[in-house]
Formats: C-alpha cells, sequence, structure tokens
C-alpha cells in the first residue's frame, strides 16, 4: 500500500514522503496509526546523536488500531487498539528470562524486522524503521511481541505517550531510582520525560520536588504536575537546591535531557548515600566524569535508566490505569497537535522547546 511517511535520509534532511508498506509476515501486524509522539529520540536520530542506517522511517512513540495480522499472530486481533513498544520482548532471551525486556536482546538499531528485511520502500529502495516500529506515519508494520492491546476507551494521543516518553519518566522514578514516600527529588530538564519523572515521584509520594529548566513555561507545567519548587537553570540551580535543602541535597536527582555539565550537577545535588540516575541520552562521544577520591566517599549510587526499567506488557496498561484514574495526567503533557503534513514543523517545535509533547494525529 501507499502512504505518506517522515524519512530521515541522512544527517540533518528529513521530510514527508511518499513510500510503501508491504504486507506483514509471521510474527507481524499492521496498525493503523492514531497518534505518533514528537520525541526527542527522533531529533538524536536525524541529527547524529543516535547513529543508525539511512535512509529511516521516524517514529517509536505511537498508538493505534490493529488492521491485519501476519501468520502466527494470537496476542492481538483486527480492530484492537494497542500501543507500539520501541524495545521487543522476545521472551526467551537472557534478559526477558530475567524480568528485564527493556535490555531485550532482540532489540537492534539497523532499522530491519526481525527477519533483517525491511518492509517500507520508496522509488524502488529499501528503507528502515526506526527500533522496529517507523511509526511516523500513517500505518506501520511491526512484530507481535511490540504490541500491547490497551482499552478502547482510552485517548491514543495518550496511549501514544506511554510508548516512550511516560514509560521512561515515570518508570525511572518507580522502578529504577524507586523514589520512597517523604523523600526528595530533584528533576534536571522538564521536556516530556522530565515531566513524566516529576508524575512518578508525585505517585511515589516524594514530599519535596525540584524542577529544573531553562524554559518559564515548561517550569509551569511542572508545577502543575506535581513539582513543588521550580528553578530556572540560568539561575544556579545547585546552588539553590542546597540552599532549600540546608546543604544537604535531595535523596534522589534525575536527569533528562542528555548533557553530561547537565549530569553533573544531578549528582552534585544528591546527597550523600542519594539515588541519581541518568535518563537523558548524550553523543556517543560524550563521557561523564566523576572524581575518583569523591565517588567511593559520598557512597552515592549512580543509575542509567533505560526505558524506565520497563516489562511494557504490564506497565502500559497500569500507566494508563493510572491515567483513567486522574493520577497521571497525559492530557496536559499533549501541548500541540499536529498532521503529518506538519511534521518539519512539528521538529522546529520541539527543538526550540515549544513543547512538552507534540503528537501527530492522522485522519
Amino acid at each position: 500500500m501507499k502512504m505518506k511517511a517522515v524519512v530521515a535520509h541522512e544527517l540533518n534532511r528529513f521530510s514527508v514522503e511518499e513510500v510503501t508498506l508491504d504486507p506483514p509476515k509471521a510474527g507481524e501486524v499492521l496498525v493503523k496509526m492514531k497518534a505518533t509522539g514528537i520525541c526527542h529520540s527522533d531529533l538524536s536520530v536525524i541529527n547524529g546523536t543516535i547513529p543508525v542506517p539511512f535512509p529511516m522511517v521516524l517514529g517509536h512513540e505511537g498508538a493505534g488500531i490493529v488492521e491485519a495480522l501476519g501468520p502466527g499472530v494470537t496476542n492481538v486481533k483486527p480492530g484492537d487498539h494497542v500501543t507500539l513498544s520501541f524495545v521487543p520482548n522476545c521472551g526467551d532471551c537472557y534478559h526477558c528470562l530475567r524480568s528485564e525486556p527493556y535490555l531485550c536482546l532482540r532489540s537492534t538499531p539497523d532499522g530491519k524486522m526481525m527477519d533483517g528485511t525491511t518492509r517500507v520502500h520508496m522509488d524502488g529502495k529499501d528503507i528502515n524503521v526506526m527500533q522496529f516500529l517507523g511509526n511516523m506515519a500513517e500505518y506501520a508494520v511491526v512484530p507481535a511481541m511490540c504490541l500491547v492491546k490497551i482499552d478502547a476507551d482510552i485517548d491514543l494521543k495518550a496511549a501514544a505517550l506511554v510508548g516512550c516518553g511516560v514509560t521512561t519518566g515515570v518508570g525511572a522514578a518507580l522502578k529504577t531510582a524507586q523514589v520512597k514516600p517523604g523523600s526528595t527529588v530533584a528533576v534536571f530538564g522538564a521536556g516530556g520525560v522530565g515531566l513524566s519523572i516529576i508524575q512518578g515521584a508525585r505517585i511515589a509520594g516524594a514530599a519535596r520536588i525540584f524542577a529544573v529548566d531553562l524554559s518559564d513555561e515548561k517550569l509551569a507545567l511542572a508545577k502543575e504536575l506535581g513539582a513543588t519548587d521550580t528553578i530556572n537553570g540560568a539561575n544556579d540551580p545547585l546552588k539553590r537546591i542546597m540552599e532549600l535543602t540546608g546543604g544537604i541535597g535531595v535523596d534522589y536527582g534525575f536527569e533528562a535531557i542528555g548533557i553530561p555539565a547537565v549530569v553533573d550537577q544531578a549528582q552534585k545535588a544528591t546527597r550523600r548515600g542519594g539515588t541519581m540516575t541518568v535518563v537523558g541520552v548524550g553523543k556517543l562521544s560524550q563521557k561523564l566524569e566523576f572524581n575518583a577520591l569523591m565517588f567511593p566517599l559520598m557512597a552515592k549510587t549512580i543509575k542509567g535508566s533505560m526505558y524506565g526499567s520497563a516489562e511494557f506488557r504490564v506497565d502500559f496498561p497500569k500507566y494508563l490505569e493510572l491515567y483513567k484514574q486522574g493520577k497521571l495526567d497525559l492530557d496536559r503533557m499533549v501541548t500541540h497537535i499536529y498532521s503529518i503534513d506538519e511534521a518539519v514543523q512539528a521538529f522546529a517545535d520541539l527543538e526550540a522547546g515549544k513543547n512538552a509533547r507534540g503528537v501527530i494525529v492522522y485522519d
């Protein structure tokens, strides 16, 4: 079939194109996309922060409706509403067998399906897709192991966010760092992931949550979603956090941007014996540095968080149930809606820091 898709052709060049999509093969599903989040990881593919083989259909955060099944698919059926996971859960690899499906060894950045081939083509050439999905498109053929059926009454814009940013952030607080009730938390970065960390910390019962960002608009939204204190990052946030915690620092620090200097701020804002979690993705060429003398003496735990330590078949429905109960606010996270033809503008707005989360909605 023919469809529109957002294709990254090479570094810093992408556009909306008409492509063709093959039917699903064994173990695959055709999904009619209803909503795709504009995530910073998509931008990281475009600008080379995340190295991938071009050309590639962007999109890894989305929700839609199952349209057709390949042979052997049993976990969903046509008409089911689904959220897509950019990490598969094969159920058989070393990590999946140890309840670590977010590290599934079937995950690969090569842009191919499980059988090593592609389903998308343009001008007679194969086109790769981002993380098995490539769901910044009107349709997507994806592995069935990347799908979770959800309740049909859930807004698919909200369900799309759970596919990446919300699960990454909420899970970082609840599962990776395991924020405790009554604790103090600092979140550096109030984009979609940072706001989700803030919500996760609020749900966990944190007593005080510091949000740090350069955007006063994002800080205002952070306050609405659970931050008790907001600090503009231009105003020496480390000094301010120390002042507000009596020189101790916070129990839990989070970095949600992917900038080494900000990671350093977050770990310095974390108290002795506390836990600092790195959620943001930096460049392959960048390194994090810790003082060799102070690192052991401070007795801090430094963690990396991949996909919020998600067991997505369990966690997607759990987070969406929190949304239905009004405990996880996903509606205010969506700050602008675009058509697929407005994808270039959507990324410009992302780079300009205008949105908590922009979402492409399809007819």
